[in-house]
């Protein structure tokens, strides 16, 4: 006998998403949705619209890799969390993250070469110097200091803006409008933000067009745009998506991972000794931490059928990556935050087709990040309480607005 979600959320179905309580332990209605028993939940939506949300590890990254679930924003019955997402996702220009096979590899594939380890690695010497530079900047002007506006923040603005060729002059204008983007209440807002960044990006490509530099979005203009393999507004919506999610996401994990650590002084002290253990705790930090937890959204195309329980085709599925990276069944004591754990199958960065683009550049800018932190600011400590600080909503990528800290 087969569920579907439409059978199954007449069940009292929990409202999804919830928001955290603690910047770093699972909201409690997390941790019952993944106790239970299955790797999939009926739950409701902001809107009342039901959707499955996928709570099991194995499960997740299945689903993630099956063809049968599509990754198109605008298609019918793909799940929104919020009436900020469902005022963005009727837009007509897509960006690559929102294409499905066939279409999807070609786009993807025109960025992939800035993104691998190997230019990871390349850009480590002009990271460690952003990094250390707004460290010395820090200690300069002496605590307190907010330490996502010092530092969480303008060094990962600065290293997309260096790889896309992006006027690091002008990161004050486009940080405003990415978090009005991704954060606004208010979906117009929200759609006055995305307009704001669109014609900002619109603007710049026809003024690389005729004062090339040598970043992404020069090669893009030259070997693509000129050729016709990509037209304009599709350009414009990729360059939005990198210069957004490339600053955001890792602004966050930056304030959120130093959170965790002043948190766990044992895991801390593990770092300070070894400091060779600061690859494998990004990736531990990034597992325990999940913080774009509601970007596994997808809707079927066809009936799938998951553990005796069945996705409907046109039904909504959300991947839980905060829930899925605390599987008991894959990760030993999962709500544990160990330092020395081997967390690199995590699905922080999503898996299969759609897996972050930008993952390997993360990561780098993490370990150097956290590198710098414990080698030039060793007594660093919080101002405030944990739980005094404000944390942003479900709704959003998770983390800070402000971290107030001294040392």
């Amino acid at each position: 006998m087969t569920d579907t979600v439409a059978t199954r959320q007449t069940q009292d179905a929990p409202s999804f998403p919830n928001d955290r309580t603690c910047p770093y332990r699972l909201p409690d209605g997390y941790a019952r949705l993944r106790d239970e028993e299955g790797p999939l939940r009926p739950v409701t939506l902001y809107d009342g619209s039901p959707a499955w949300v996928v709570t099991g590890h194995r499960a997740a990254r299945a689903l993630l890799a099956d063809p049968r679930l599509s990754a198109d924003r605008t298609a019918d019955g793909f799940p929104m969390t919020s009436a900020r997402g469902e005022a963005l996702r009727t837009q007509q220009n897509r960006a690559f993250i929102s294409m499905d096979p066939p279409e999807h590899g070609p786009k993807r594939r025109m960025m992939i070469s800035e993104f691998t380890v190997k230019r990871a690695k390349g850009m480590r010497a002009d990271i460690e110097r952003i990094v250390y530079g707004f460290v010395d900047d820090l200690l300069a002007a002496g605590p307190p200091a907010d330490l996502v506006s010092g530092l969480a923040l303008p060094v990962p603005s600065m290293v997309i803006c260096e790889l896309l060729g992006v006027p690091y002059g002008d990161h004050e204008f486009f940080q405003d409008a990415s978090t009005r983007l991704v954060q606004s209440t208010d979906p117009a807002g929200s759609l006055t933000a995305r307009n704001d960044l669109t014609g900002y990006l619109d603007g710049l490509v026809t003024t690389l067009q005729a004062d090339p530099g040598t970043g992404l979005l020069d090669t893009l203009i030259a070997e693509r745009l000129a050729t016709g393999e990509i037209d304009r507004a599709e350009l414009v919506a990729s360059a939005l998506l990198l210069l957004v999610a490339g600053h955001e996401t890792t602004a966050s994990m930056t304030s959120l991972s130093v959170i965790t650590l002043l948190q766990h002084p044992d895991q801390l002290d593990a770092l300070r000794a070894d400091p060779s253990l600061i690859p494998g705790a990004v990736d531990e930090l990034l597992r325990y931490l999940s913080i774009a937890d509601i970007a596994g959204g997808r809707v079927a195309t066809e009936d799938i059928e998951v553990d005796g329980q069945l996705i409907r085709a046109g039904d909504g599925v959300i991947v839980s990556n905060s829930i899925a990276n605390r599987d008991g069944a894959v990760f030993a004591d999962p709500d544990t935050f160990d330092v020395r754990r081997p967390a690199r199958h995590h699905i922080a960065f999503g898996y299969g087709v759609h897996q972050c683009l930008g993952q390997n550049l993360a990561r780098l800018e993490l370990e150097v990040i956290i590198a710098a932190v414990l080698e030039r600011i060793p007594t660093l400590r919080l101002d405030v309480a944990v739980d005094e600080l404000e944390l942003r909503p479900a709704t959003t990528i998770q983390g800070v607005n402000s971290l107030p800290v001294s040392w």
